[in-house]
């Protein structure tokens, strides 16, 4: 799954290139497309006690992108567990093709008290 990300004078550091941590904000709206297009909304998930939360996060900074840039954030599903699902992300910069991030996020499901669950089995076989 494939979301565009427009970059704002907001995103960027004070020479106009984005800001470090905000690739993690764009791979968390890859993730939050990626589960509404198998047909899980994370609202309709959390009424139903079902949370996830990040416990493993890794970036590797290829080339940066900049203010104006249209940046496009691949997500693919890499590996599913009883209670967690690892995510690969690519971004790269729509005009150019240009790789500029690469990471993977794991994440995890909780309860609402913040202990871990089993995923159920109607989302791991849907994924």
């Amino acid at each position: 799954m494939t979301i565009e990300v427009k970059i704002y004078y907001e995103d960027t550091d004070c020479g106009g290139v984005v800001y470090y941590a905000n690739y993690l904000k764009y791979f968390e709206r890859g993730r939050t497309e990626y589960l509404e297009a198998k047909g899980f909304r994370l609202k309709d998930l959390m009424e139903k006690g079902i949370f996830f939360v990040v416990v493993e996060a890794f970036l590797r900074y290829h080339s940066p992108g900049r203010y104006g840039d249209i940046l496009l954030v691949d997500t693919e599903l890499l590996e599913k567990g009883n209670v967690s699902l690892r995510f690969s992300h690519k971004v790269k910069r729509k005009e150019t093709d240009e790789l500029l991030v690469t990471g993977e996020v794991k994440i995890a499901s909780v309860s609402k008290d913040l202990k871990l669950q089993k995923i159920p089995r109607y989302i791991l076989d849907s994924l």
